[in-house]
């Protein structure tokens, strides 16, 4: 576009750019395509990119970027463009809340659903590997709440938004350690009355040391250690 083109009384290039009205039609068809692709692409890469916002929430928010900067900063297009394309997001943002708070099948799949990671201080490998969830970013969840023996979880929950529910036993159970290795200092602070039980560290099962199998009968993992119960607490 050259500079003479460009005049504030063209209100017909202001409007709608070079492009004819029809093309208002498709842009309404295209916000519809990138909008559900988007909100696809959201849910396949999974639950912690979205932290507090739910997809379609982190979905709008993204467009919002793309439809914005186009028609503050392209002369060639036309304002009613974006300002459509907003009024089509804002439509089906709440169009889909609607959908989904009339059915729960439609929200459990642009939402996703509640998983649960740790139970009665044993964690769930099986989902753990389906939502490809690692066991040191489980231990890094559950030291941040100060909590250093996985034994202690009676519950461990990530939420359909991604963020993490714990909920602890009241009183002391033997089960995995959840320090570092490195950390031998620490280590050296663990409370060695766990009674004659091991614990599988894999998954936190606890066995009876003179019992257990070789094999752990819940994830079969065969490498063990002693269970702990807590941490001494240190003299000033």
């Amino acid at each position: 576009m050259d500079k003479e083109d460009i005049s504030l009384t063209d209100v017909q290039r202001i409007l709608f750019g070079e492009a004819p009205p029809e093309f208002l039609a498709e842009v309404l068809f295209r916000t519809l395509l990138v909008f559900l692709a988007l909100l696809v692409f959201l849910r396949l890469i999974g639950k912690r990119m979205g932290g507090v916002l739910t997809f379609s929430e982190l979905a709008v928010m993204l467009t919002l970027g793309a439809i914005l900067a186009v028609p503050m900063q392209a002369p060639e297009r036309g304002i009613l463009q974006g300002l459509l394309i907003l009024v089509c997001v804002l439509v089906l943002q709440r169009g889909l809340n609607l959908w989904e708070f009339k059915s729960k099948e439609i929200e459990q799949k642009t939402q996703g659903e509640i998983i649960l990671l740790v139970k009665d201080g044993v964690m769930d490998c099986e989902n753990l590997f389906r939502k490809r969830i690692s066991r040191q970013q489980v231990f890094a969840e559950l030291r941040k709440e100060n909590i250093f023996n996985l034994g202690k979880v009676k519950r461990m929950y990530m939420e359909a938004c991604g963020m993490f529910s714990i909920y602890e036993f009241e009183d002391e159970k033997p089960g995995l350690s959840l320090l570092p290795p490195t950390d031998t200092d620490l280590y050296d602070s663990i409370k060695d009355d766990n009674n004659g039980l091991i614990v599988c560290c894999n998954c936190g099962k606890v066995e009876p040391s003179d019992q257990h199998e070789a094999s752990c009968t819940t994830c079969c993992a065969k490498e063990w250690n002693p269970a702990i119960l807590n941490l001494k607490k240190r003299d000033g």
